[in-house]
């Protein structure tokens, strides 16, 4: 008696708390707010973390010795860094998480306001600027038009409510992992992986460095001359089903207590966690690609947790300046390991990765010596997977183009997903596209906050992994080229349609 009588206290607790549109029938009920002793908590933590990274921050970096030259593209870089700054401070002092849109705002203010604000201040870039000082005043200012842009998506986002699947004869629901699908998934990771590790030689490659990976792919002939098809497809199925399938044990795990009571389980995720540390560990793999991992992993094996949601966005970005640069150890051999020493813990801000906004301005100012492509570019990267073969026109990498245009013997070269939408169709194409984006984020953002709850779908949520994989591997859709990123996300796709589900399963909602 006394659990039913909690079961009907909880429902009607549920219906008190939706909202008026849910009632009606048109929507779903948010996601709860936080406890009231959060509240107070973010109240007394709002104040040192917006004076930190609104005003401490760039304070210090302008304080930096540097040329001293406070023109346009100064002071419209510190308003893009303090925007960006008041944005994520919001992010990380939301009552409810929003996984994607705050890691959005924290790539904003390292990659495109505090490592740019560094570069003015200091004079110095990680590539150069050939073009006119003017392009670097647009490339700024259009940064902060599409951040612009973003926010009103995200916001024309919330102002509309969630609506409610329609139920039909057919019992269709949420997206639900099939079971058997599921195991089958696991059975390709397993084969696909193993196919990956055989073709390079063995385990031991994966320990030494990603020089010695790129050098065991191109000698293994799977990539043609001028075209890099072959390669993402064994690297992406090598690493993209093993992942998911960590993923979505972990979520079982996590969320199911008869599922940690079964051993089966519990080896099959022992398995898969080994496989993983083999195929996706920072060692062989790009440092943006095991952040995906690792970001993936943590939200999903902590799903509901505010307080790992708060400490990953905001330890992201100490993380960012002292860390980031220098992670990239096991990219060449002990010959040729760079030096990892520093003068000042700025100055990896100017001379390395943190390229995005001067890369802007040098894709503006190509585009004003040809004319925009009209969605040529975006299509070659949705059409990554046919040959250049097949297709001789196919467009290269917006960043090898750019560099190739600026004469630079190393293209491997960031594109920011503003510059993509700049090169197609110019400032109302990248507007246009940000303001897109910003709403489908918000969107989602909303969705997982329901699939999280104990309410939700249940263990075999489809949103509940995808949304943490796409959270991560947002950093590598920002920084760019697409071309680059579209593979893994396209793989991971394929892996989540193929085992879907929207039939209601008992089974997958088994606690």
């Amino acid at each position: 008696m006394t659990s039913v009588h909690t079961s009907a206290q909880e429902q009607a607790a549920r219906t008190v708390a939706r909202p008026e549109h849910a009632r009606a029938g048109g929507g779903v009920p948010e996601p709860p707010e936080q406890p009231i002793a959060w509240s107070m908590l973010s109240r007394a933590l709002s104040v040192p973390l917006i004076l930190g990274l609104v005003c401490f921050l760039p304070a210090v970096i302008a304080a930096q010795p540097g040329v001293e030259v406070r023109d346009t593209a100064y002071w419209l870089q510190l308003v893009l860094t303090c925007y960006a700054g008041a944005r994520l401070a919001t992010m990380i002092l939301s009552t409810r998480r929003r996984l994607l849109q705050g890691v959005f705002w924290m790539f904003v203010y390292i990659a495109m306001g505090v490592a740019p604000f560094a570069q003015v201040v200091i004079g110095q870039t990680p590539t150069p600027v050939v073009g006119p000082r003017q392009d670097l005043v647009t490339a700024i200012a259009m940064v902060l038009v599409g951040c612009a842009a973003y926010d009103l998506g995200a916001l024309l986002a919330s102002r509309r409510p969630l609506r409610r699947r329609t139920v039909s004869v057919r019992s269709w629901g949420p997206a639900l992992a099939h079971p058997v699908r599921l195991r089958l998934l696991v059975l390709v990771a397993f084969a696909a992986s193993a196919f990956y590790v055989l073709k390079l030689g063995g385990p031991a490659v994966f320990f030494s460095s990603r020089q010695e990976i790129n050098e065991t792919v191109a000698a293994t002939g799977v990539a043609a001359e001028g075209s890099n098809v072959g390669s993402a497809f064994l690297k992406g199925f090598g690493q993209v089903p093993a992942l998911l399938a960590l993923l979505l044990y972990t979520r079982r795990l996590a969320t199911s207590y008869r599922a940690r009571r079964t051993p089966s389980t519990v080896l099959v995720w022992v398995a898969l966690g080994a496989l993983n540390l083999v195929v996706n560990n920072p060692i062989s793999n790009a440092r943006y690609w095991f952040l995906t991992v690792l970001m993936a992993f943590v939200f999903t094996a902590l799903p509901s947790s505010a307080a790992v949601y708060r400490t990953v966005l905001a330890t992201g970005v100490v993380g960012a300046l002292v860390v980031f640069p220098y992670a990239d150890k096991f990219r060449y051999d002990d010959e040729a390991q760079r030096s990892a020493q520093s003068a000042s813990v700025f100055e990896p801000l100017v001379t390395k990765d943190y390229d995005q906004m001067v890369m802007f301005a040098n894709t503006i100012s190509w585009v004003d010596t040809r004319e925009h492509t009209y969605g040529r570019q975006l299509a070659g990267s949705a059409l990554f997977f046919v040959p250049r073969a097949v297709w001789s026109g196919k467009p290269e990498d917006t960043g090898v183009r750019v560099g190739q245009w600026m004469g630079l013997r190393m293209t491997n070269l960031s594109a920011p997903l503003w510059t993509e939408f700049w090169v197609d169709f110019g400032a109302s194409g990248m507007i246009g596209g940000l303001a897109l984006i910003g709403y489908a984020a918000a969107r989602t953002d909303r969705r997982y906050a329901l699939a999280v709850t104990r309410a939700g779908p249940g263990p075999g949520s489809v949103l509940a992994i995808a949304a943490p994989l796409i959270a991560g591997y947002t950093f590598i859709l920002l920084r760019g080229p697409l071309l680059q990123a579209a593979g893994k996300l396209a793989i991971a796709a394929l892996c989540l349609v193929l085992i879907t589900t929207f039939r209601e399963q008992r089974a997958a909602r088994r606690r």
